[in-house]
C-alpha cells in the first residue's frame, strides 16, 4: 500500500502538479512528560490545568487548522519535544492527513524547537547550531530531491522582541553563510517564524530596546529582502540575496500576527532566485497568502489559544495560535 501511495505521489508531482508548502508557529505545543524545561504554565498536572484534557484540545485544535490547509510539507515554530510532534502527527492521521515523514530540530535543549511534517520523503535534514547559547533555537535543514532537482528548505525561529536586533542578525548571518555553502544557484526557501516583521527596517529604529544594530536587520539588509520590494515577476535576485514572497501580495494582506491592533507580519517564505526562473521547480506567482478562516479569528483578534492572565495562569481549552499560517505554492 505504501509503494502505492509512493506511485501515485510521483506520479503527480511528476505531471506538474502543485506542491504547497507551508509555515505555522503553532504556540507552545508541549507534551505531558516533565522535561524540567517547560515554562511555569505548562508543567504538566498542575494548579495550570495543562494535563489530558487540554493538551488533547490543544492538539485536536492544532490538526485542525494544519488538515485545512493541507499542505504538503509545513514547517512548525514552537513544538517541545518529539513526542509532541507525534501526538500532533497521530491526530492528524486520525482526522485523516497523514505525514509520513516527519523530523524535530531536538539536538538542543531549547523549550520550544522547529519541526516539519511532509507528504514527501526528504533526502536528509540536519539541525544547524546559530550558537551554543540556548537562547538560539537551531534551524532545520531539510533537503528533497524531486525531478532530479534538488530542494532545500531552512527553518527558522528567530529570538524573540525580548532580545535586541543584534541577536536575529546572528541567526539572519548562519542562514546566509549556509545559503553560500550550498550555492546561489540552488533551489532553498527560508521560512519560520522569524519574529521580524517583513519591512522590519521600517519600524524597529524607533524602539531603541531593539535597534542596537545602527538599523542594519537580519530580515532585511543580512539576508537581503530589502532589495526587491517589487511583485515576483520583476524581481531580479543578485547573488546571496532572497526574495519574500509577501511582496507578491497586497500590502493589507500581508500579516500573520495582530499585536495592540496592529498587523505585523513576522513569519515569511524566503525564496532564492532559482526558484522564480520559470525553470524546474518554481514559485506560482501571486500563491502566497495567509491562511485566515473565520474560525481563527475572535471579533477583530487572532483567536489564540486560551489563558487566565492571573497567577497562576490556567488553561480554558480553548483557542488555536497567537500566528497564522502562510502558504505558498510550487510548480515543477
Amino acid at each position: 500500500m505504501k509503494f502505492i501511495l509512493f506511485l501515485i505521489l510521483f506520479y503527480s508531482i511528476a505531471t506538474g502538479a502543485k506542491l504547497k508548502i507551508a509555515t505555522y508557529n503553532v504556540e507552545n505545543l508541549f507534551d505531558l512528560h516533565k522535561s524540567g524545561y517547560e515554562y511555569e504554565e505548562y508543567i504538566p498536572y498542575t494548579k495550570s490545568r495543562w494535563n489530558k484534557k487540554t493538551y488533547k484540545v490543544k492538539l485536536q485544535n492544532t490538526a485542525q487548522v494544519i488538515k485545512d490547509i493541507d499542505a504538503d510539507i509545513i514547517a512548525l515554530e514552537e513544538v517541545e519535544s518529539l513526542q509532541a510532534l507525534k501526538d500532533l502527527r497521530y491526530t492528524l492521521k486520525r482526522e485523516g492527513l497523514y505525514y509520513p515523514y516527519y523530523k524535530i530540530a531536538n539536538l538542543k535543549n531549547t523549550t520550544v524547537k522547529v519541526a516539519v511534517l511532509s507528504k514527501i520523503p526528504f533526502i536528509y535534514t540536519r539541525e544547524i547550531a546559530v550558537t551554543a547559547s540556548y537562547k538560539y533555537r537551531n534551524i532545520l535543514e531539510v533537503k528533497y530531491k524531486l525531478n532530479n532537482e534538488e530542494l532545500y528548505l531552512l527553518i527558522n525561529h528567530w529570538k524573540s522582541k525580548a532580545g535586541p536586533e543584534s541577536m536575529r542578525v546572528v541567526s539572519a548571518k548562519v542562514i546566509k553563510k549556509r545559503i553560500q555553502e550550498l550555492g546561489y544557484d540552488k533551489n532553498i526557501i527560508v521560512l519560520g517564524d522569524f519574529n521580524s516583521h517583513y519591512e522590519e527596517y521600517k519600524i524597529f529604529q524607533r524602539k531603541r530596546k531593539h535597534n542596537d544594530t545602527n538599523g542594519i536587520t537580519g530580515i532585511n539588509h543580512i539576508l537581503g529582502t530589502i532589495e526587491n520590494q517589487v511583485p515576483s515577476s520583476l524581481a531580479n535576485i543578485d547573488d546571496g540575496k532572497l526574495y519574500n514572497l509577501w511582496y507578491d501580495l497586497p500590502r493589507e494582506q500581508r500579516y500573520t500576527y495582530i499585536y495592540k491592533k496592529k498587523k505585523e507580519a513576522l513569519d515569511s517564505i524566503l525564496v532564492t532566485r532559482s526558484l522564480l526562473d520559470k525553470k524546474g521547480i518554481d514559485y506560482i506567482p501571486h500563491s502566497i497568502h495567509t491562511f485566515s478562516p473565520s474560525y481563527l479569528f475572535k471579533k477583530k483578534r487572532i483567536y489564540r489559544w486560551q489563558m487566565s492572565w492571573r497567577k497562576p495562569r490556567k488553561h480554558y481549552a480553548k483557542g488555536y495560535s497567537d500566528h497564522l499560517a502562510v502558504v505558498a505554492s510550487f510548480s515543477y
